[in-house]
Parts: structure tokens; sequence; C-alpha cells
């Protein structure tokens, strides 16, 4: 069965496009005529030492991705499939697999090892290949080094591949001997040092009895501490990997080791290389978080109930701690501020530093003022950033009482600073301060205000300069106008910007039109900023946005000219085009939200509309995806008008729903199908067998990505109150659909806390269905056509009432759902709710929430109620 394919692999890495391209396509036959000849020869090729290493690497590569894939459904298909193999084939592949372990060539002992790991990870779920561990434990006891390195790294790659569930016990504790061991200071050779202590990071996941046992997590600490002080980088970065990975996972064990791993990051923070100081400060980063979490989750309460109490590790170590955080503030490099992706032991140190002052509030100011103070203003640039940089570091957390008195004597000092300093990341700095000031001492809810009539003005004439300096200064004085709208936002009337409204708004055009406005992403942040003055201007302003729109139509229709574009040229293009849709999408929600600029601005409708239409002819995701939600709020403002667009936009709506592969467009395109459904109300009739044949397509389908359905199950619902009892010929499609949803939904127990958030999405939009459907048939004769339905909605309800795991969002919909059912049917609900088993206690737990939105719908729900029984 197996055929020689040496030569092929090889052509496969030709530099020569054609011999590359036909070896491809031989490969691709010869899988999909003889898939088991096509894995075995892979698998005879990766084991063969004799073979050269890259025609052996590939074969491990592509033996790989046959058995995984990113997308669920493609490796569904991929599992289904290996397991449908013939065993004798699938024991052949394995043996070869496990041959190669031995191999002393480290690229196919590797590949080897990592698809071993995708093996087990379809096998021993279905109870298969159960002497694996054992064979693999068996090898560690070899002697070549290689053969042990191989080894630990597979056990690694396992622990990676594999639920915690499918291995018991017994085995765990011997996996974790073995690497343990391997880890030890004992063991001579550096990279099985390495492989183990790269595995116990895995393993960690599958260690929780063995961290119960003080004796066994005494042992395992120590040994990962004593890795931290290897003579090998890796080992000492793997380790301390480790220890961050145990602070998430192990945080309630951590207190008797909490001491010295102080005194271990101190350590590496101070004189160790980057990589391994970065792991140090992100250790004491992660248990910010956790206490972050913690102290949220109880609100500082700790009750017997609570899961896990807050240590408040970092409220000990503060005093050492801050200190060497402030340290690192001082090693910065020359042009982080150019480099998106940059991440340095300064920009590690500020963000752990922003994460204390979330974790202890007030405590850090006095610990942190001495550095700023002595700092900000000396000669050399970067005493001045790190001073910036502390300073902007701790404004989330600490209380205003104790942060404004500060800020307003700072405030000055910065303005000065963001125009007159002669270096530019101590600009940039300083613009990002402004920004945290902005962002969490100003706005309605802040007693005390920073900004005042008497310094309004001097601030915007500050920022607005800042737009014309270098590209990175510009970006974040733009965020930092951002913030200083959004402060605005519930002023009501008068904002103290609209005497500058025209002069913000210019400034922020020119700097859209900058030659280097690609950098820094300038660009994207000006029409954020842009979006969020608009947003939150007053009534007053309106004139002034009616002449933004005509401008920002015309920039659009500029992108729109047929000039033949480079790919390059053809991106940036794209992304210019979708912030000018995500503009006209907020001109239009501020321009609509009133009835005399409405009227004015209607004016422009159909030529906004026709420049949308034009946007969807040119092929880009994101840009499809900004021109829909625009669509969406053209559509909320033009109301039943909006009906003579649909010829035209029909089609694209219809793509929109087709389109699973760029799954957030169908997503925000059933969004607007509801906000189409809300304008054009029974006038969307003549396009609802289309809609609905998508919609619930896109339902059955296993290729849309989860996220999509429960606003789809939303969306029947705007539909049935759109076109009412017309609805009455999808019920017996739609129906169905929504009983099998609302069973799989009803039950999560044992689910983790991801598939819990998004089953309740998915009970909300099929309650949303529900309500949307009982709304829409009400006073209608046909309303009896919903009574068979009502037993199993009301059994739904019971049973989610039951599993107590609902938010309340979905609490809010449901007793929603209970009201529109005792509302639409009356007496035939009646008795049928009687006789449901909590209907009364959840009613009654309703009426005394907390939340006066649930209350308000509980409230409403009773009198339906009462309404129905009493009849």
């Amino acid at each position: 069965m197996a055929m020689e394919v040496t030569q092929i692999l090889l052509n496969a890495q030709s530099v020569d496009s054609t011999v590359r391209k036909h070896s491809e396509e031989t490969l691709k036959q010869f899988q999909e005529q003889n898939l088991p000849g096509f894995l075995l020869s892979l698998s005879g090729e990766l084991a063969n030492e004799e073979k050269p290493v890259d025609s052996r690497k590939l074969a491990g590569l592509i033996l790989k991705n046959a058995l995984d894939a990113k997308e669920q459904h493609r490796k569904f298909e991929l599992v289904q499939r290996w397991l449908s193999l013939d065993m004798a084939v699938k024991a052949q592949i394995k043996t070869c697999l496990l041959q190669t372990l031995s191999s002393p060539v480290p690229d196919a002992h590797s590949t080897a090892s990592q698809v071993i790991a995708k093996v087990a990870g379809i096998e021993l779920p279905q109870k298969q290949w159960p002497e694996l561990i054992g064979s693999l434990l068996s090898n560690i006891h070899q002697v070549p080094a290689h053969v042990k390195q191989a080894t630990l790294e597979t056990l690694g790659y396992l622990c990676e591949e594999v639920s915690p569930e499918v291995v018991d016990q017994d085995q765990v504790n011997k996996i974790l001997t073995a690497v343990v061991q391997g880890m030890n200071a004992e063991e001579g050779n550096n990279d099985v040092r390495l492989a183990a202590t790269r595995a116990l990071y895995n393993a960690l996941s599958f260690a929780q009895a063995n961290f119960n046992n003080d004796m066994e997590r005494d042992f395992i600490m120590r040994v990962v501490c004593e890795a931290t002080q290897s003579p090998e980088v890796k080992i000492r970065q793997a380790a301390f990997e480790c220890l961050v990975s145990i602070s998430s996972t192990y945080y309630e064990k951590l207190a008797p080791y909490i001491q010295d791993i102080f005194n271990i990051t101190a350590k590496a923070v101070k004189e160790d290389v980057e990589p391994v100081a970065l792991q140090a400060i992100e250790f004491w980063s992660s248990i910010c978080d956790e206490e972050i979490d913690i102290l949220e989750d109880f609100g500082g309460d700790f009750t017997a109930d609570s899961d896990v109490p807050c240590y408040y590790f970092i409220k000990q170590a503060l005093p050492a701690l801050v200190p060497m955080l402030l340290e690192t503030l001082l090693k910065q490099e020359e042009d982080q501020d150019q480099d998106e992706g940059a991440w340095n032991l300064a920009m590690a140190g500020g963000t752990c530093l922003g994460l204390v002052a979330r974790t202890v509030g007030d405590e850090i100011v006095p610990l942190v003022m001495p550095f700023i103070q002595e700092n900000i203003s000396k000669p050399d640039w970067r005493q001045r950033e790190a001073a910036t940089y502390a300073f902007g570091s701790i404004l989330e957390g600490p209380s205003p009482d104790k942060l404004t008195p500060l800020v307003n004597v700072a405030l000055n000092f910065m303005l000065t600073a963001l125009t007159k300093d002669p270096n530019s990341h101590v600009k940039d700095t300083t613009a990002w301060t402004l920004g945290r000031i902005f962002e969490f001492l100003h706005g309605s809810t802040v007693e005390t205000p920073i900004i005042t009539p008497a310094n309004c003005q001097l601030i915007i004439t500050v920022l607005l300069q800042a737009m014309k300096d270098a590209p990175n200064v510009a970006e974040k004085s733009c965020g930092a106008l951002y913030f200083l709208a959004q402060g605005y936002e519930d002023m009501g009337a008068s904002s103290p910007l609209t005497p500058f409204f025209q002069e913000i708004v210019q400034a922020l055009l020119t700097v859209t039109h900058r030659e280097d406005a690609g950098e820094s992403r300038l660009r994207a942040a000006a029409y954020e900023t842009l979006n969020e003055v608009v947003r939150c201007s007053t009534d007053e302003t309106a004139p002034m946005v009616l002449q933004l729109a005509p401008i920002i139509m015309t920039e659009l229709h500029q992108t729109l000219e047929g000039q033949k574009l480079s790919s390059d040229e053809r991106e940036k293009q794209s992304e210019l085009q979708g912030l000018l849709c995500g503009c006209l999408q907020v001109i239009i929600q501020k321009l609509g939200a009133s009835e005399p600029t409405k009227f004015v601005f209607m004016q422009y409708a159909d030529q906004i509309m026709n420049l949308f239409l034009r946007v969807f002819a040119c092929r880009n995701a994101t840009v499809h995806e900004e021109a829909m939600l625009a669509i969406g709020a053209l559509a909320y403002a033009t109301g039943p008008d909006f009906a003579k667009y649909m010829p035209e936009f029909y089609k694209y709506l219809e793509m929109g729903l087709q389109n699973f592969e760029e799954y957030q467009v169908c997503a925000v395109t059933v969004g607007v199908v509801g906000d189409v459904c809300r304008a054009l109300e029974d006038k969307i009739l003549p396009y609802c067998d289309g809609i609905m044949t998508q919609l619930l397509k896109d339902l059955s389908s296993n290729q849309l990505h989860r996220s999509v359905k429960p606003p789809i199950f939303s969306c029947l619902g705007d539909i049935a109150m759109a076109i009412g009892e017309n609805f009455e010929k999808y019920l017996m499609y739609a129906m169905p659909m929504l009983q099998s949803a609302a069973e799989l939904s009803a039950h999560t127990s044992g689910a983790d806390d991801e598939m819990v958030e998004y089953t309740n999405l998915l009970r909300n939009g099929i309650l949303e269905a529900y309500s949307g459907i009982f709304q829409g048939f009400k006073n209608s004769p046909k309303t009896q056509l919903l009574i068979p339905y009502a037993p199993h909605i009301l059994q739904f309800l019971d049973s989610i009432y039951m599993e107590k795991d609902m938010d309340d969002v979905v609490m809010k919909t449901a007793i929603g759902v209970l009201g529109d059912l005792a509302d639409t049917l009356g007496s035939n609900a009646g008795s049928l709710i009687q006789q449901s088993l909590s209907s009364k206690e959840f009613l009654n737990e309703c009426l005394s929430s907390d939340d006066h939105l649930i209350k308000e719908s509980a409230e409403w729900a009773k009198l339906a109620i009462t309404r129905a029984i009493s009849v």
C-alpha cells in the first residue's frame, strides 16, 4: 500500500514553483485516492533513518495536518476519518511514530512527538491506545539522552491535547514523576531538563490531586524553583513560565512559597536576561489578576461559600514589590513607541504596576509619588518618561478623592511637557497619561471636576497642537481627546466642548489626511475620536454635524472611483472605506435621533445608500461589516421609507447571510435584518421567504460559527413581530428548530464558564424568538395556532429555572416570555401556567429582584397571568 514519497516531498519544498505545484498536486491525489497508503507512506518516511531530514520533517507535518484543523467542522471530519481507518493500518502508523522517538535526528523525533500527541488526542478519549502512556514511560529509563528528551516532549504535547479527565490518576502520577525527575538538577543533560520543564508547564492542569497533597506539592514547587536558577537561559525561562501558570491554576496553594518566590523573581528582574525577567514580572501580574477577580466577585467580604479566599499577597508584598517595579520603568528601549508589537522590561513593569494599583487601590499612591516627584524634571529623558509612566499607571484603582488633588497639581505640568518636552518618548507617555486622567477622573460620575472653564481651552489647544506632532504622539493625543469628549457625554443641553467643536472636527480631519497617517494607527485613531466627538455632541452643534455628512460622503465617493491599485494600496483603501462607513454610521445615528435634524438629513439618504451599495461591490469583509452596520442605522433612521432601497439592497443582505467564512459579516447582517424589520414592519413581507430560508439554513449548518446562532434566533422574533400573523407559514419550520435548540441549552451541568456564557446567549436568543412570535400573533384570530407549542415552552422555562445558572439578561427575557404567553393565549395559557412546576416560584423570585428591569418585566407578567387565570 505504501509508496516511495521521498522525491515528491523534497520537490514540494523546491524553489521552482512549477516543480512545487506538481508535487503538491501528486500528494493531494495520493491522499484522495488511497488515504491508508498515503498515511503509511508518510509514517514510513518519518521513521526511516536513511531518508533526508527535509523529507522526514515534511512527512511528519503532513501527517499532523491530516489529524487536526483550526476550523471546528473540519477538525471533526478529520477525527472521524482517522477513527474509521483500518485497525491494522493505524497500528502500523503508531509503531512507526513510536520508533521515530528514538531517532537521533532532532527534527524527526520532535515532529513525531507532535503527531503522537495528535493521535492520542483522538484515541484516548475513545478508550483506544491504552498502552501508549505506559510505553512512553518505559522510554524514560532509556540511556540515550535524546530518547528521554523526545519522550518528555511527547508527554508535554500529550497533556496539551488531552483533557485531564481522560487520563486516570495513577497514570498522571507516573507522568508527573517522570517529568519532575527529568527537571531535577541531578539530570546532567540540559536538553532533557528543558523538555521536562516545558512538559510540566502543560501537565500542571492534570496535577490537581498532587497539588492537594502537601508533600507532593512541596516537591514540585522545590524542583520548579530550583530550575529558575539553572545556568541555562531557556530552562530558567521555562521554569518561570511554570510559576506563572501555577500562580493562576493553584493560587490558593501559594502561601507557604510566596516569600521564596518573591526573592527569586526580584533577583531575576534585577539581574537576569530580558526573556527571564519578563516572566518573573508576569508572575506578579498574574497574582494581581487572580486577586482582582476574587475581590470583584465577592466585593471584599468573604463569606464561607466563596470558593477561594483572597490571600492579599500583593498587599503584603507592596513595600518591596513597588520599588522593584519602579526600577524597571527606567529600562526603556529607544524605539519602543514606533514598534507596534514592542514588549520590554519597562512596559511589563508599568503594566504590572497598573494591575497592582487596581488590586490595592489607595495604598499604592504614597509608594509611587516620591519616585514621580524625584524624576519628573530630571535632565535624562528616561527618568522623566519613567515618572510620567508611573503616574499614568496608577490612575485606575485608587479613589478619585486620593488622586484628584495630585492630578490638579500635575495637569499643567503635563500640558507643558506635551508641547515643550524635547523628547518624543516623554511626549508619547504624557499624552497617554492625559488620556488616562480623562478616562478615569473626568465625567458625570466624578464629584470634583478636573476640567474647569478655566483650563478647558488650554487643554484643547494643547491636544490639537500635539496632533501635528510625530505619528505616535499624535495618536495618543487623539486618544486623550476621545476620553475628554466621552466624559461630557451625559451633559444634557450644553457641553464645554461646544465652542471648540468646529475647530476639533477640522483638526481631526486634517490628521486623517496626513501623509504619515498610516503609521502608529494614527488615521484609525483620528476617525475613532471624530466618531466619539460627534456621538457625544449636543443639539447645539447639530448644524455642524450636518455639514460634516457631505464631507465624509465625498471622501467615501473618492475611494470608490476606479483607479488601478496594487494589493497593498487596495488594503489601505479598504481600511479607509471601513473607517468612513463607521463615521457615517455615527453621523446617521446622531442626526436621526431628533426630528428636526432627521428631516434635514433625509436629503442625503439616497446618496448615502447608493455609496454603501457601491462599497459592497468591493470584496472585503471588514468593509462589508462596517457598511452593513451603517445601513442598519440608516434603516432605523428612515423607518418605513427604507422600503424603496430594498430591491437593490436585498441581494447584499442575502450574500451577507450566506457568508459562513467571514462569520462576523454574517452576524452583523443578521442584526441588520432585525433593524430592517423594525423599520419596515409588514413592508418586509415580500422578502421574508428568502430571508427565512437562509436563516433556517444557517441554523442547521454545522459550518457556521456558533456565536452567530443566538442572534439568528432573536432575528426570528424580529421577523415575527414585523409581519404578525403572516408568520404562520414559517411556524412549522421555526418551532421545531427552536424546540431542539431549547432542549440542548436547558442543561449545562459540568460546563465550563465559557460554555455557560454561550448557553445563556443561546437561551436568550431562543426566548427572544418566542417572545417576538407571541407578540406578533397577539389579537390575531390565528393565536390558537400557538397553543400546541405552549407546553414545551413552559417546560423549557421550568428546566432553565431549575438549572439555577441563568444570568440577569436571560432572567428578564424568560419572565417576559411567561408574560407574553399569558398575554397572547389568555385563558388557554392560564391553566397550563397553573400546572407548570416552577412558574410561581420563578415569578416571585423575579418580583423581588434587585434589578429593576427584571422587576418591571415580572410585574407586567404578573398582570398578564392574573388576567389569563381569571377569565
